[in-house]
């Protein structure tokens, strides 16, 4: 359990720091979503590669296209999205989106919420539209939609992670799968294609170190989480990068940034408990 508790702090934390990068990144316009995403996706393959080669105990490259198709579904859609969207309204769309696809499998596969579950979730939606509120505004269509595409992408691709038994080789394999596919979506948009060595370096920090790594964390806490427990761990993503983003960018911590936190996380802690009073069963690898 103290394995699984690690696993799930760093990838939350290196959800939050990618959040970070990419805004670090394209808010300043110093690459185009798509190069970005091409090189977050390379860097993160090789990354992942160099750890599975010189492994001790050798295993064969893990994943699918399916999970690649949705890792690069959702990297590509977030950074379009997100260059015509305030971070308030990106936050809400894409957690909202999350949400409901992966409460909606957990309640398929029997998950059931009771009345902990429902108050927790509660405060903490509540604390997340108290954080992203003041940010919100009237999004474009066409950017709205792509959030929402990156959500549904992103909880896919987590619940698909469910089933994982070796992580490494797990996400390796999708990285090194999302490879091509990202590299021929940069090379359609190739007109619009632009970069600097500060773009590069935050999209290379951003595959290798935030998604990559943090990602096969992710792949090694789920198989023991319930889906339910899984979205709404994810709703602490918000509140950790606005924390690390205030200390980065010299923000204020204001009271609302205080008190949306303690909403958020403690919501998160009454819902998780109120999940865990039933251990869910191992997920099955895949054959």
């Amino acid at each position: 359990m103290a394995r699984i508790a690690t696993a799930t702090i760093f990838a939350l934390l290196a959800f939050a720091a990618n959040s970070i990068l990419c805004r670090m990144a394209l808010r300043v316009a110093t690459i185009d979503p798509l190069t970005f995403t091409s090189i977050r996706i390379l860097s993160g393959a090789i990354t992942l590669g160099l750890l599975l080669l010189f492994r001790v105990r050798r295993v064969g490259l893990g994943g699918s296209w399916i999970s690649a198709l949705e890792l690069i579904g959702y990297a590509a859609t977030f950074s379009v999205a997100y260059t015509a969207l305030t971070a308030g309204t990106g936050a809400l769309l894409l957690f909202g989106a999350v949400q409901v696809v992966m409460i909606a499998a957990g309640y398929r596969a029997g998950e059931r919420i009771n009345g902990a579950v429902a108050t927790g979730w509660l405060a903490a939606v509540g604390g997340i539209i108290a954080l992203t509120l003041p940010s919100v505004s009237s999004p474009p269509l066409l950017s709205s939609f792509l959030m929402l595409l990156a959500g549904i992408a992103w909880g896919l691709y987590s619940l698909r992670g469910r089933s994982s038994s070796e992580p490494i080789a797990e996400t390796a394999g999708n990285f090194i799968r999302a490879v091509p596919i990202a590299l021929i979506l940069n090379a359609l948009m190739f007109t619009k294609a632009f970069y600097t060595s500060r773009g590069v370096l935050l999209a290379g920090l951003s595959g290798a170190l935030a998604s990559g790594l943090g990602y096969a964390a992710w792949y090694t806490a789920l198989p023991r989480m319930r889906s339910m427990t899984a979205a709404n761990l994810q709703l602490c993503v918000p509140v950790i990068a606005a924390l690390f983003g205030a200390l980065i960018f010299k923000e204020a911590i204001t009271t609302r940034l205080i008190v949306a936190s303690i909403f958020v996380l403690g919501g998160v802690f009454i819902a998780t408990r109120g999940l865990a009073t039933k251990k869910p069963p191992l997920a099955k690898p895949n054959d």
